[in-house]
């Protein structure tokens, strides 16, 4: 019996059993539809974290005081306080890898225009802040070296800034506003970003130097973290192995003893997210999985229906001269087509999903393709996994007894 009869026989047997045969490839549509969803947005949560974070500045380094807590230790306030104006001085002078530093402190208050008034963070920074950040100026322009030593009071402002102090829609660039009461010239608009992964609006932002922040709004000599700019982001690596040694040099640390401080590259960080959104895909693909074993036990069980229904069929064929080798073959191609059938539907529902998850509920997804040929791929070995041992079944009657069978 050759191939092709194989098929149309396969066929017509799947043709006159439609609301089975549906039935049947259910398991295999929903478990390969959900796991192509759950990939896609494990994906789409991977590149938007990557990107979210590469705005802040591919090749961006951070250093901050006190030693790495990702363990939850709780720090003293001492060794929070240990980052000064002569690191910086000492990083900037001697860390070749780096192309633009800056220090940075921060604080939160209420910013006053008028009447209008908005809760915010205010950033200490110095004029490399915009080049670290990869920020640009809607208007306006930074403020210079020479009024960051004078501690003047300047300030750009973000978008979200503006809209909730300059309500009337006038120009900031040249207007007074106030830092918990403070009074700053505004001398800039920064460019609008939006909210990244993590939900900060990164437009909610008041940008002066440092030392004005320093000594007029915190009241503190040392600086909360030192930003800087590595020269190229396959050098960030090198760049935050430069910086510590440089650090552990300036806070005279033996070689014994552990860092108070900690450096993270932009690399370090997205790695650390990615990991954890890879574990949360493992979890929910291994969830949408069982619908897959569940469509493959459902496979097994309408091909040993099918065999039992179509008992004096396959002893007529073997009585005819059919051989052994051809049942087996009919049957399990029919298992191996109600399967990649099942999967065909399963992969358009699922990119479907990822299309609906996307625009309605506004998460971000990426299809992947090795997602849709693994997809394939387990349906063909569901179809022959689950559809063999009915088909040897089939394929080991005795074509006496099958004929009598009623």
């Amino acid at each position: 019996m050759r191939l092709l009869n194989l098929f149309k026989i396969a066929t017509k047997a799947i043709v006159l059993n439609k609301t089975r045969t549906l039935l049947t490839m259910l398991g295999i549509i929903i478990g390969v539809a959900s796991v192509i969803a759950m990939l896609a947005i494990g994906e789409g949560s991977k590149e938007s974290i990557r990107t979210t974070i590469s705005s802040m500045g591919a090749n961006m380094i951070t250093i901050r005081p006190g030693a790495d807590t990702r363990g939850g230790v709780r720090q003293e306030r001492s060794a929070m306080e240990s980052l000064t104006l002569q690191d910086f001085e000492a990083i900037k002078e001697q860390a070749s890898l780096l192309t633009s530093i800056s220090p940075l402190v921060d604080g939160k208050g209420q910013v006053i225009s008028g009447s209008n008034n908005w809760p915010s963070t205010i950033y200490g920074v110095n004029p490399d802040y915009l080049a670290i950040k990869v920020t640009d100026l809607q208007s306006g322009s930074m403020f210079t070296d020479a009024e960051v030593q004078s501690a003047s009071k300047v300030a750009l402002i973000g978008q979200t800034v503006v809209e909730n102090i300059f309500t009337n829609g006038e120009d900031p660039v040249g207007q007074m506003i106030r830092f918990n009461n403070i009074p700053f010239k505004v001398i800039g608009v920064l460019e609008g970003k939006g909210e990244n992964t993590f939900g900060q609006d990164q437009d909610d932002v008041v940008i002066a130097p440092y030392t004005t922040v320093q000594k007029r709004i915190l009241a503190i000599d040392h600086i909360n973290q030192v930003i800087a700019s590595a020269v190229s982001e396959d050098d960030a690596p090198d760049a935050v192995i430069q910086v510590s040694e440089i650090l552990r040099t300036q806070h005279k640390l033996t070689a014994n003893e552990d860092d108070d401080f900690h450096v993270q590259s932009m690399e370090e960080l997205i790695s650390t997210f990615s990991s954890t959104t890879e574990m949360l895909t493992i979890l929910l693909v291994a969830v949408a999985s069982i619908s897959l074993l569940i469509g493959g036990i459902g496979i097994m069980n309408i091909m040993y229906v099918s065999v039992k229904e179509r008992t004096r069929e396959i002893g007529l064929r073997m009585a005819v001269g059919g051989k052994g080798s051809d049942i087996l073959m009919q049957f399990l191609i029919e298992a191996i087509m109600i399967s990649i059938t099942g999967g065909v539907l399963g992969v358009l529902l699922g990119l479907a999903a990822t299309v609906f998850i996307e625009n309605l509920l506004h998460w971000p997804t990426s299809v992947a393709l090795y997602s849709i040929i693994i997809s394939f791929a387990v349906c063909a070995v569901t179809g022959i996994f689950f559809g063999w041992y009915p088909a040897r079944k089939a394929s080991s009657l005795d074509p006496i007894t099958a004929l009598r069978y009623e």
